[in-house]
């Protein structure tokens, strides 16, 4: 079996730090093979001897012709939120490709417990997950957990104001930084265990956003206040800010999935995995207060 790890979505944030991670574990450069949609912007990595190529989860065929004589493939999801079956069709052709190419093992990216999760991309996940499966490939699934960069979407815009509008009254969600998360990939794929698993990758600690503003504040000294909103309201707000409608569907579910503690889960996949307790959230703000408040 050749022991290649190709990274799909080699371009994008947790693409890199997976490759990052696989590098500082002693996967040597000559084993992984980066995929992006625009090999150009790879150059540096080129330059340092990972094998770069083109894919596109729209071209079967040059997906199969991509694949061919890896090892594993890890299948990073696409981000295709279209509400259109996009994102499915894509991660289907990416799960066929790796078959017809030979590939002996496939990771993916999912999310915490997608059969029952309110999202409205949720199904995206499951599907994708059953399709891995039905191939009777070895494989490893990453249900990777809220990262704590998601705070990025919302927390700037509420320091500025004081007020930070949720729907999520009652929820907890457990953050886990992006970096520490592709380590924790990055520890799985560089082993020879050709076993399947499943690994639920989340922070040490659920907390609520009364909890989070509370932190916000103790990192920047600004005030902040959660002020709870309905659904209703929420959606309302962003179409008022010209949001699509689309992302106002995504954005809304994220606050039910929130405050019916779908995202509350704390496992001890990442910890047992990078081999030390994950960072706090509290840690986290503290060192990346100058992009909250920049």
């Amino acid at each position: 079996m050749s022991d290649t790890i190709f990274v799909t979505g080699a371009s994008g944030q947790l693409g890199q730090l997976v490759i990052k991670q696989l590098l500082a574990r002693g996967v040597t450069h000559n084993r992984i093979i980066a995929g992006t949609r625009s090999p150009e912007r790879l150059a540096s990595l080129a330059a340092t001897g990972i094998q770069v190529r083109k894919v596109d989860f729209e071209n079967p065929q040059g997906l199969t012709d991509a694949f061919k004589g890896v090892g594993t493939v890890l299948i990073i999801s696409t981000d295709a939120l279209d509400g259109a079956g996009t994102r499915l069709k894509q991660h289907r052709n990416a799960v066929s490709s790796a078959v017809a190419a030979g590939v002996k093992r496939l990771a993916y990216t999912s999310m915490p417990n997608p059969g029952s999760s309110l999202l409205t991309f949720a199904p995206d996940h499951l599907e994708t997950e059953r399709a891995i499966k039905a191939t009777g490939l070895p494989h490893v699934i990453f249900r990777n957990g809220w990262y704590q960069e998601n705070l990025l979407r919302s927390l700037p815009a509420a320091l500025k104001s004081g007020h930070w509008y949720s729907a999520s009254e009652g929820g907890r969600t457990s953050y886990a930084a992006r970096e520490e998360i592709a380590e924790a990939i990055a520890a799985a794929l560089a082993t020879s265990n050709s076993d399947s698993r499943i690994y639920t990758l989340t922070g040490s600690e659920a907390l609520s956003n009364e909890e989070i503003a509370r932190l916000a504040r103790q990192a920047t000294g600004k005030p902040l206040a959660v002020v709870h909103v309905t659904d209703e309201q929420l959606a309302a707000s962003l179409k008022e800010a010209g949001v699509p409608d689309v992302f106002i569907s995504v954005l809304v579910s994220i606050e039910a999935e929130v405050r019916a503690g779908n995202l509350s889960i704390v496992t001890d996949h990442l910890a047992s995995l990078i081999g030390r307790s994950p960072k706090r959230l509290a840690d986290y703000l503290q060192e990346a207060k100058a992009s909250y408040t920049g």
